[in-house]
């Protein structure tokens, strides 16, 4: 199987690590360690030489109950880190939002993919990336950032996040984006109790018979301080456990922060699934 995404083509026979840049003040997890574009771009390229096969940027904290960010003051953070990466950086970068304008900016200073919680579900996003050759990433999410883990309901999570999949990939197509360009996300932890994580992780077969790459981005996580009892820094060993799950179980994608730790675990899987 194999991912389109602008120049590049990723062989997904192998789990591939997606390091994750976090260029925000209030992330769950790194908030402000990279906040400042040089510390950000450094931080990118040492995610590259520990093995990340794609780099995510994010200058909006999604964490539950994060509040939004305007957009010049999104654009202000990522665009000059996607610029800094993407003539040096040698791996697809990816844009990590929701909105149109911020994606359409960043694909033209550089990124390959848009990372979108919402699916490109706003007004103009299928528009921002049906122009270009960016690939793009499908997520699935109940609710919204501010109100997404007050209480989420679902009579069949996964049937649930299938049939969401399936009709925002239908969508994409009708703005002729190949499917060869899209990746799914079930969105773990955005609307989603600690039984419907588990629930999707379980059966994530299912979700890889879609037919699209699966990403799966659990890493330091709500739900495993919910499992282990930890502090989002004390969640490494957790992070890496459902990370070599999720690769047994079919993901080829893999959204972490822990680049090199990762990386490893899953030269195992690699080695086992060979």
């Amino acid at each position: 199987m194999h991912f389109q995404c602008g120049p590049h083509t990723l062989d997904l026979s192998r789990p591939c690590v997606m390091g994750i840049v976090n260029v925000t003040p209030d992330s769950f997890s790194d908030g402000g360690r990279y906040a400042a574009a040089e510390a950000a771009i450094a931080h990118g390229l040492r995610l590259v030489a520990e093995g990340a096969d794609i780099l995510d940027i994010g200058g909006e904290s999604t964490r539950p109950g994060a509040a939004p960010v305007a957009l010049e003051e999104e654009l202000r953070r990522v665009l000059p880190v996607i610029e800094g990466l993407a003539g040096q950086a040698g791996v697809p970068i990816s844009i990590d939002t929701y909105k149109p304008e911020v994606m359409r900016a960043a694909l033209k200073a550089g990124a390959d993919i848009g990372n979108d919680i919402n699916a490109l579900q706003a007004p103009g996003a299928l528009e921002a990336v049906a122009g270009s050759a960016a690939g793009v990433c499908l997520m699935h999410m109940q609710g919204t950032p501010g109100t997404m883990q007050q209480n989420p309901q679902y009579h069949d999570v996964v049937g649930e996040v299938v049939q969401f999949l399936r009709a925002r990939l239908a969508a994409a197509q009708e703005y002729g984006i190949a499917p060869t360009r899209v990746l799914f996300d079930p969105g773990f932890g955005f609307g989603k109790t600690r039984a419907h994580n588990l629930a999707l992780m379980r059966e994530l077969e299912t979700l890889c018979a879609l037919g699209r790459p699966l990403l799966v981005g659990v890493s330091r996580k709500s739900v495993l301080g919910q499992i282990t009892g930890n502090d989002v820094d004390a969640r490494l060993y957790a992070s890496l456990s459902a990370a070599v799950i999720a690769a047994m179980k079919g993901a080829k994608i893999l959204r972490v922060h822990d680049v090199k730790a990762t990386v490893d675990a899953l030269k195992v899987v690699a080695a086992v699934n060979a």
